[in-house]
C-alpha cells in the first residue's frame, strides 16, 4: 500500500507547481559602476549592511523619494552617513552604469546632489536593456558628493534608488 502510494505522490508533484501562481519579480536595477551603496554592501566592500547584501537591485519605493533606502526599513543601512561609504575619485563628467535585473517601461532618470537635480534623461516609457549608461556633469560640485541617482518607472507609482558615492574633481 505504500508504494503506490508514493507514485501517486511523485506523479502528481509536477501538477502542483502548475497550480501555484506566479508572484512578481522582486529584483529590478541598482547603479554598479561607480559602485553605489548597494554595490558596496553587496561586493562586501562595506560589512554589515543586512539584506541588502543579498538583493542589491530591490532597492524600489514610491517616487519623489530623496532616500539612499527608497523609504524601506529594511535597507537603512543605506541612509546611515556614519558607514564609511567609499568615494569613487570621478572626474567632472561621470558615466553611471545601472544594471537591470527587471527591465520596466522607463519614464526617467534622475541625478541629484543634495536637492539639486543635476540630470534628467526622459525614456518617455521605453523599455531600457540590461545595462543603461548615463553621463552626468558633476563638474559644479566638487569635491566629496552623493549622489541620489532614481529610476522613475512609467507604469508604475514606484521608483528604484541608488546613492552613490562620489569625490568629483
Amino acid at each position: 500500500m505504500g508504494f503506490p502510494r508514493t507514485v501517486a505522490v511523485v506523479a502528481a508533484t509536477p501538477l502542483l507547481w502548475l497550480a501555484v501562481p506566479a508572484t512578481p519579480a522582486l529584483a529590478h536595477g541598482y547603479v554598479n559602476s561607480p559602485p553605489s551603496r548597494q554595490a558596496n554592501c553587496a561586493t562586501g566592500v562595506v560589512p554589515g549592511c543586512g539584506e541588502i547584501q543579498y538583493e542589491p537591485q530591490s532597492v524600489e519605493g514610491p517616487k519623489g523619494l530623496r532616500a539612499c533606502d527608497g523609504g524601506n526599513a529594511r535597507f537603512a543601512a543605506l541612509g546611515d552617513e556614519s558607514r564609511d561609504w567609499p568615494a569613487t575619485p570621478v572626474g567632472g563628467r561621470a558615466h553611471f552604469t545601472w544594471t537591470l535585473t527587471a527591465r520596466h517601461a522607463t519614464s526617467t532618470w534622475q541625478y541629484y546632489v543634495g536637492d539639486t537635480l543635476v540630470t534628467e534623461v526622459d525614456d518617455g516609457g521605453a523599455r531600457p536593456g540590461s545595462t543603461v549608461t548615463h553621463a552626468v556633469d558633476l563638474s559644479r560640485f566638487p569635491g566629496e558628493q552623493k549622489v541620489l541617482a532614481v529610476w522613475n518607472i512609467a507604469d508604475t507609482a514606484n521608483a528604484f534608488y541608488a546613492c552613490v558615492d562620489v569625490r568629483v574633481g
